[in-house]
């Protein structure tokens, strides 16, 4: 196995928006080094480019969802687009863009004003009807310093009895979703670290992770069989996709938040993520949600990905310092 040092030079020789990751969730680094590496994503690299593709209104492709020019036919002949308002403004904050900055501050305000949900002309910041949407929108909203209370209040009502959250629930639909459910509980985790959340929010984040926990995270209840295979494959960017390297960042953030000790319910999806290590220490892409975007950020799918390594480094060093933790 390679040194994990030359690991971490080639995840630093990257974008402002990894390396302050690296910095940070890796090498430990004083807060002001990452928060000054952490701030050239609104000037340098990928931030400041998605940045660029601003509307003058705030909004991305001219729309919430969907780009302006987009036809019905594109979602089934090409994907589905990721390039509007509600992905773009998730990707800024995965990329860490600093949401006290100008140019975050700028966007959240003018979408405020003008962006609308395709699907029921409601203000973005009120979110739309679909619980993985919404929750998307509450992680961003409580990213970016906005009030989405009644958008939490509203997941918090949509629980399914089994403990999660489904887009198909308005529809009929009485059984939890991976996907939805893992939208919504990064939401859900975000607003609690902007405001400490309320007792009905966290209760229902608590009943979500039960729900992925009691299936080791990618398993079926009923026959312990996986529940979907691709929950074994690790995509970049997921978009609304669940992966088990997505749900394991999930539960490293909220223990971070909390101060909880990892489930041991993890134990073997963290296996598994540690089985994908190549024997140069990376790891890689296996694919990408289809459609467009504004520009690609991994080298393709097959290639070592500096995205899926940096999260599956910092899970297993979370994991293993907590394995190891006296007592």
């Amino acid at each position: 196995m390679a040194d994990s040092g030359s690991v971490i030079d080639w995840l630093l020789d990257s974008d402002p928006s990894i390396r302050w990751q690296v910095l940070r969730d890796l090498l430990d680094v004083p807060e002001a080094q990452w928060r000054a590496e952490r701030a050239k994503v609104a000037t340098e690299g990928w931030g400041a480019r998605l940045l660029a593709c601003e509307d003058e209104d705030g909004q991305w492709a001219g729309g919430a969802f969907i780009p302006r020019d987009f036809e019905a036919r594109e979602w089934h002949q090409v994907g589905q687009p990721w390039t509007a308002t509600s992905f773009s403004l998730s990707q800024l904050r995965e990329f860490g863009l600093d949401p006290s900055s100008a140019p975050a501050r700028r966007a959240v305000t003018l979408i405020g004003a003008s962006s609308r949900w395709e699907e029921g002309g409601q203000p973005f910041w009120e979110g739309e009807v679909e619980e993985c949407i919404n929750g998307r929108t509450v992680a961003d909203g409580a990213y970016y310093g906005v009030d989405v209370s009644p958008v939490v209040a509203r997941l918090t009502g949509e629980r399914l009895d089994d403990g999660g959250w489904n887009c198909e629930r308005a529809n009929g639909s009485v059984r939890t979703s991976f996907d939805t459910t893992i939208n919504v509980l990064e939401g859900l985790l975000e607003y609690e670290r902007a405001t400490g959340g309320t007792p009905e929010s966290r209760a229902a984040r608590t009943s979500g992770e039960e729900y992925l926990l009691e299936r080791r995270l990618f398993r079926r209840l009923s026959t312990g069989e996986p529940a979907d295979e691709q929950f074994l494959c690790f995509a970049h960017p997921t978009r609304w996709r669940y992966d088990v390297l997505r749900a394991l960042d999930y539960f490293r953030s909220a223990a971070i938040l909390t101060g909880g000790a990892p489930d041991p319910r993890l134990g073997e999806a963290a296996g598994h993520v540690r089985s994908r290590q190549l024997p140069d220490g990376r790891w890689l892409l296996d694919w990408t949600p289809p459609g467009r975007v504004w520009f690609e950020v991994d080298d393709g799918e097959g290639q070592p990905s500096r995205w899926v390594t940096l999260q599956a480094m910092r899970v297993l060093n979370w994991w293993d310092q907590a394995a190891n933790r006296p007592g």
